[in-house]
């Protein structure tokens, strides 16, 4: 049977959330991560009129005000971001028994076999787009294809509110017609690599011999770009959906270099974990975080504690140390992933520390917290933890 995946983004999600809910906002640029004057904050998320300035996610805010200085800037409201990612994600469900949310704004459905349910693949694609928009407000941008990757890849050919379909057997000539900075995991080191090798096409790269991208390259970027324009077949993503697992991966426009950077992801991660934990109920005592550098290495690390994770704060402090334990210093960053793995029912009976050392009462007004936000979608409650040093929202997303 033919595989049929989509992969699914929000359009500039958090942008598209603030306009929504504030029409003033609609058409104009908007940035979320800071306020003008605020100290060491970087871009969450850009709409695409600041992005049309060449603002970008992970980018220092200063720099993002002084390229456009017009914008609305917002420190966001994380709280209404993962109510409406969550709704959305439901209606995910609805069309398919294996979605794979990557991150807040993103995921993967495997459609494969669901034709006499919903209809071709394309007319699968309108209606999710349509009950999007009719039960949120907001758009999103669809890419179908027979592989994970070439879906990925396709989902971003025509946003905002785009809908690309790359019938089976074309994944190639669909490779060969990209641009060379438009295929997925070429950071703009590896660009100027391709292209200082005399490169300057995709139809050139992809006539390439697999040794001749290795010598060029070295074995993990060879065979990566070898693989990548034929498809990339083999490359599975989400794998922690499927094994009793949450997780939330970003992979970034830019490498990330900045240890403040970095660990504004990281924190933004952790938050978006834990909300799904509370969310679904469960808790973990394993976390294991994945990082993928500039050549396409990626390192994994993981540790099981004897006491699970029990707070934002907790969790984004095991994942710095798993950061700094794996961590390569001076290289740069393509992707971040943290999930914690093995998840339980948080009614699961467990023995707990003897002596409290502070963190399940901090677990406790996090409960609160999120529970109070459940019942009260209007309310906007932070917790000061998920605030930067200054005072502000970060995470760079």
């Amino acid at each position: 049977m033919q595989k049929v995946f989509f992969h699914i983004d929000l359009d500039a999600f958090f942008a598209s959330v603030e306009q929504l809910d504030h029409p003033e906002y609609k058409g104009k640029p908007v940035i979320i991560g800071g306020k003008p004057g605020d100290r060491r904050c970087v871009v969450s998320t850009a709409s695409y009129e600041a992005r049309a300035f060449g603002v970008h996610s992970a980018m220092p805010l200063t720099t993002a005000c002084q390229l456009c200085p017009q914008a609305f800037f917002l420190r966001g409201n994380m709280k209404r971001y993962h109510e409406l990612s969550h709704q959305v994600m439901q209606i995910f469900s609805d069309y398919s028994p294996d979605v794979r949310q990557m991150s807040i704004d993103e995921a993967f459905l495997d459609m494969t076999g669901t034709e006499r349910l919903f209809g071709s693949p394309e007319q699968t694609a309108q209606k999710i787009k349509a009950q999007v928009l009719e039960q949120t407000g907001l758009t999103v941008s669809i890419g179908v294809a027979s592989t994970m990757y070439v879906s990925k890849i396709a989902s971003g050919y025509k946003k905002p509110d785009g809908l690309t379909v790359i019938p089976p057997g074309t994944e190639e000539e669909f490779m060969c017609s990209l641009p060379l900075d438009k295929v997925w995991g070429v950071g703009t080191k590896t660009l100027e690599h391709i292209r200082s090798a005399g490169i300057r096409t995709t139809k050139q790269l992809y006539k390439q011999k697999l040794n001749s991208l290795v010598v060029l390259f070295g074995n993990n970027t060879g065979t990566f770009l070898y693989s990548a324009m034929r498809g990339n077949k083999d490359m599975v993503f989400g794998e922690e959906a499927k094994n009793h697992s949450i997780s939330s991966e970003t992979t970034y426009d830019f490498d990330l270099t900045d240890l403040y950077t970095i660990e504004s992801a990281l924190m933004q991660l952790a938050e978006t974990v834990l909300w799904r934990m509370h969310d679904e109920n469960v808790r973990s005592r394993t976390v294991a975080l994945k990082i993928r550098y500039e050549d396409f290495t990626t390192v994994s690390v993981q540790e099981t504690q004897d006491v699970p994770v029990r707070t934002a704060d907790d969790l984004f402090e095991r994942s710095k140390k798993l950061f700094e334990k794996k961590y390569e210093r001076g290289r740069g960053i393509r992707l971040l992933g943290l999930s914690v793995d093995h998840v339980e029912s948080r009614d699961t009976p467990f023995q707990g520390q003897l002596f409290d050392d502070g963190v399940t009462k901090k677990s406790k007004v996090e409960d609160a917290i999120f529970s109070l936000q459940k019942k009260h979608p209007e309310l906007s409650v932070r917790k000061a933890r998920l605030l930067n040093p200054t005072g502000q929202s970060n995470g760079a997303k």
